[in-house]
């Protein structure tokens, strides 16, 4: 395993109400906070707010094709929502590695998901397996 603490590696993307709406219909969770404009604008965030699931996946996307990249698996992944995310933001998830384990091919990295502000919507941490079998998909 070729991985060193502070290695890093990032994944960004614009959530748009498509996004929303599919994610909606793919895991059931139709709250209206998320999906009804009239309902979420009468709560305490004015307007529609994204997942927060939807918009820690884009950790797995960071882990999964960047660092460490094909073949990694998740183990645990723990998050704290920080703040709202709102349709038309444009999120970022960095993943730092934190800890390399020497007798087993595990990492564990520091996951946070960061605004187009700058501002912390996500912080966690989560450990992945690294098998070195599998990372010969990736091609």
């Amino acid at each position: 395993m070729n991985l060193e603490i502070g290695q890093k590696a990032t994944f960004s993307k614009t959530i748009v109400e498509q996004d929303v709406d599919r994610f909606a219909e793919l895991t059931g969770d139709r709250n209206p906070v998320h999906i009804d404009e009239k309902l979420a604008s009468e709560s305490r965030f004015g307007k529609r707010i994204v997942h927060g699931m939807l918009v820690a996946s884009m950790i797995s996307a960071a882990i999964g094709m960047e660092l460490p990249g094909p073949g990694a698996v998740y183990l645990s992944q723990s998050l704290q929502f920080k703040a709202p995310v709102f349709i038309g933001d444009t999120v970022t998830a960095v993943v730092v590695v934190a800890e390399v384990r020497e007798d087993k091919p595990i990492v564990t990295l520091d996951t946070d998901c960061l605004n187009q502000n700058g501002d912390v919507v996500i912080q966690g941490r989560a450990v992945v397996l690294v098998d070195e079998e599998t990372k010969r998909w990736a091609g």
